[in-house]
């Protein structure tokens, strides 16, 4: 609405005027205008160039462009390993990384290839839609009236009213308000609906009936030759396009293998060609498509000479041609664990016959958590077990205890901190159970190197403690959360601190953790937003700090800082908390972390991450090994996870009221209740006792005495 603005200007030669990722975004061309409309999901940039010689190179440059772009986003975020212990720091440049990966696609003739497959296959999928659409038209039009008929009606119907004729020159002409209709079909046999009551049956019988029929079931018969024939060309097309894709991911880890240290992974190097803005959705990538647009028509409508045409990298992504199983995942001595689970044994169930609004109506302003609520609201996981979530991105503090500069350890300190976030973007539609007090949950990942374990030390009010231990780091935090209903809106106030010490440098960094926000807790699509400043410190050391900022109504965007003791800024952060986190200044800010792809049936199962489907599993050689404390063996949970509602509610109560029963009895003895495996501390923060690992080669641990819990 601020009219056109010249990209470069001599004047202010430094300002940016708007940046965005055109490798992510739908480009629109028209060509007549001589404009590029780039739709960058949250803003539309229009590009105007005034000759046509300069028009037609900046598409081709962008073409180019777009296509490299793409195939650098496809290629880096497929390489995922637990360990780098000598990971480069996220500030140093990644150019040769990008010069090793433009060679390769310049040397591979099989690309080549590749990419005129693909054509083939994106011509052969055109032509398979048109066919569609035509099978669709007959078979839509069989019952109804011809052409000719309608004219014959329709003049003896209203004789007194001046003869009408069909206008059938220019019948093509206009694409957005004309019938397609295929082009074998005869005029004498093209038919459209009537709904008018009033048309004369005996008008529309004639001798052509018949033909016409044998007509409409020859052109049946065609349509359906041609769709298999295409369809088959297109399958053996698509097979030796994914040989040749398969090939050259093959030939690419090769060539890194031979030319780069294997625990050293694929940092993503934005390209200072692009302009672009790395706070757009990353999500959105494939997606992103290449309109040409006619001069005069409007961003969703398709020129007539020009047609759709998308890129044929939006829809491939290289990881999906692995043939690894992702559940196999190698041990720190390189056997292979055991597969875990993709998917839950039942999906959620259907909680919108559920009255929230009965339920809450006489608790606005109160603490949730003493609120009961109905099973079908909860999701089958526990409030100990989405502790351990925030580990699911542990790596990040395996590269920052293998980092010798102390500002880059901080920016993936930093980091981490915001991947804790990104599992709850999809979690709005069940909240986890509450733990009972003295209920246990351990994690034993070592795929990741680590070791977890939770308790609930208290009940009211209710706190949570956890600790987990690696080579690299240790992590702890208690938690205590308050949970506020303002009848529109949930929000979820944490109070405590978050702990990690790197025992190879002696850092000890200490956090807070934001506020979150349920939104359209009782109608509408729910959504949640996490606002407040995060601030990082090294108690060991005040060489350095961060402060991280969760911008409030901003699309899910976070900001930060990591400044010296002087307070000079010395490394820049930005992104997505749910997407990705960028160090640097756009257009050359370099990814140090990305989020994990979401199963495609995360909707049906509680939007659950794979990190989080597998939390809940209960290995039968685990089972053994458990103490009977732990949230893996309670039933109402177990019950939900497998789609019994009626029994999980039933018990759900029941577990309740065994802690009702428990409480009373410490309080009528004057006794309070001692946590098994973590203490209090000197400044009141709940730390591990360091006991549980110990204990637990005690197989069930069968020489402590547990309460029963459930």
């Amino acid at each position: 609405m601020k009219g056109w603005h010249k990209v470069y200007s001599p004047i202010e030669r430094n300002k940016l005027h708007g940046c965005i990722d055109v490798g992510l975004s739908v480009m629109a061309i028209k060509k007549k205008a001589k404009c590029i409309d780039f739709d960058a999901e949250e803003n539309i940039y229009h590009l105007k160039i005034k000759s046509q010689e300069l028009f037609d190179e900046w598409v081709s440059k962008l073409r180019h462009h777009r296509l490299y772009r793409q195939n650098e986003i496809a290629l880096y975020p497929t390489e995922k390993s637990f360990y780098y212990p000598h990971y480069p720091s996220p500030i140093s440049s990644s150019m040769a990384e990008s010069a090793k990966v433009a060679a390769w696609l310049q040397s591979s003739d099989d690309m080549d290839k590749c990419s005129k497959d693909l054509s083939v296959c994106e011509a052969g999928l055109l032509e398979l839609s048109h066919l569609l659409q035509s099978m669709e038209v007959l078979h839509r039009t069989y019952s109804a009236p011809s052409i000719q008929a309608l004219q014959v009606s329709t003049l003896s119907l209203k004789e007194k009213r001046l003869p009408r004729k069909w206008c059938t020159k220019n019948y093509n002409k206009d694409v957005k308000s004309t019938l397609q209709v295929p082009s074998c079909i005869s005029s004498g046999s093209i038919r459209l609906h009537a709904s008018n009551p009033n048309l004369s049956t005996a008008a529309l019988a004639n001798d052509k009936a018949d033909t016409e029929s044998v007509d409409s079931t020859f052109d049946v018969a065609k349509l359906h030759e041609d769709f298999f024939r295409v369809a088959t060309n297109l399958h053996l097309t698509m097979k030796t396009a994914l040989s040749s894709l398969t090939s050259e991911r093959e030939r690419l880890k090769q060539c890194k293998q031979d030319s780069v240290d294997d625990s050293r992974p694929l940092v993503h190097q934005i390209s200072n060609e692009s302009g672009a803005s790395i706070t757009e959705s990353m999500t959105e990538f494939f997606d992103a498509q290449e309109v040409l647009l006619s001069a005069s028509s409007s961003e969703n409508e398709v020129s007539e000479d020009d047609s759709y045409i998308s890129d044929i990298s939006d829809n491939i992504s290289i990881d999906n041609l692995s043939n690894e199983t992702e559940g196999e995942r190698p041990n720190s001595e390189g056997s292979v664990l055991y597969q875990r689970r993709s998917c839950l044994p039942s999906p959620s169930p259907n909680n919108s016959t559920i009255s929230l609004w009965n339920i809450l109506r006489n608790n606005i302003g109160k603490d949730l958590s003493k609120v009961a609520m109905p099973v079908q609201l909860n999701e089958p996981l526990n409030t100990l077990q989405r502790l351990c979530e925030e580990l699911e991105y542990s790596e990040l503090l395996d590269k920052a205890a293998n980092t010798q500069d102390p500002f880059e350890r901080m920016v993936y300190i930093a980091t981490f901190v915001v991947s804790g976030y990104a599992s709850s973007y999809y979690r709005t539609g069940g909240k986890p159970f509450n733990p009972v007090l003295g209920e246990t949950y351990e994690c034993e990942r070592p795929d990741k190197g680590l070791r977890f374990v939770a308790e609930q030390v208290s009940h009211h009010p209710p706190i949570s403690a956890c600790h987990a231990e690696s080579k690299n780091f240790l992590f702890w935090q208690d938690v205590r959360c308050k949970n506020k209903f303002w009848g529109k809106s949930m929000e979820i106030v944490p109070v405590g601190t978050t702990h990690v010490t790197l025992p190879g440098f002696g850092d000890h960094y200490e956090w807070n953790k934001v506020t979150s926000c349920i939104h359209n807790i009782l109608s509408g699509q729910r959504w949640i937003e996490h606002y407040g400043e995060i601030s990082i410190r090294n108690s060991s050391s005040d060489i350095c700090q961060c402060k991280i900022t969760f911008v409030k109504v901003s699309g899910n965007e976070v900001e930060g800082a990591v400044t010296d003791n002087k307070g000079k800024v010395v490394h820049r952060l930005f992104g997505k908390w749910q997407e990705a986190v960028f160090c640097g200044d756009p257009p050359s800010a370099t990814c140090v972390w990305r989020a994990n792809a979401m199963p495609v049936d995360l909707e049906q199962y509680y939007g659950f991450t794979k990190f989080a489907i597998e939390l809940n599993e209960l290995d039968p050689s685990l089972q053994l090994l458990l103490p009977p404390s732990d949230t893996r063996l309670r039933v109402d949970q177990r019950l939900l996870e497998t789609g019994n509602l009626e029994a999980a509610e039933e018990h759900k109560q029941r577990i309740e009221e065994l802690q009702r029963e428990r409480r009373k009895v410490l309080e009528e003895n004057n006794e309070t209740h001692q946590p098994k495996f973590f203490r209090k501390s000197k400044d009141d923060t709940w730390v591990s006792n360091n006991t549980y690992w110990e204990l637990r080669k005690d197989p069930g641990f069968t020489q402590i005495d547990f309460p029963v819990l459930w």
